[in-house]
């Protein structure tokens, strides 16, 4: 499983405030928060946006209040991928329940930067940043998470089975 597209970069601590605000947490339609995402932080990035794209961020993405709104925000949007040097503990496992990709890479989300063309293979771990021809190395999913991912999520894998 590979993902490739154009990177949306961040910074550290971005919250799960920033990734879908508190205001639209009433709505249970994944258009709807994916409309939202990431608006309070970047206000273009719905309108740049585009299906397969990757978001890059530097140490502890996803952190703040536990809401599985977040990373269903941020797949919903397009994103195939987030990478970033580290992830809050609570946005790391929701993003693996509801399907999102994530890896953990300290060079990579240093260095890459916004714009930039990247590509994932999930299989392996490696990060290839096509702009620049620098290759990083991520620790992949073992395969029962692998599969999660592939299903769609935690819920779709285990109705599969």
């Amino acid at each position: 499983m590979k993902a490739h597209g154009l990177v949306h970069k961040y910074g550290d601590n971005v919250d799960t405030d920033v990734i879908i605000p508190a205001r639209y947490l009433n709505t249970a339609s994944h258009a709807e928060l994916a409309s939202h995402c990431m608006e309070d932080i970047d206000k273009d990035f719905v309108k740049n946006v585009k299906s397969g794209d990757i978001m890059v961020a530097n140490k502890n993405f996803g952190c703040g209040s536990s809401r599985e709104h977040a990373p269903i925000a941020i797949k919903a949007s397009g994103i195939s991928c987030v990478i970033a040097s580290t992830f809050a503990r609570i946005f790391y496992r929701n993003a693996i329940n509801i399907g999102l990709p994530i890896l953990e890479c300290d060079a990579a989300a240093k260095e890459i930067q916004a714009g930039d063309e990247v590509e994932v293979d999930f299989d392996t771990g490696v990060i290839t940043d096509v702009t620049t021809g620098k290759t990083y190395e991520a620790q992949p999913f073992p395969p029962f998470i692998q599969n999660i991912i592939e299903k769609g999520g935690l819920l779709k894998s285990i109705t599969e089975k």
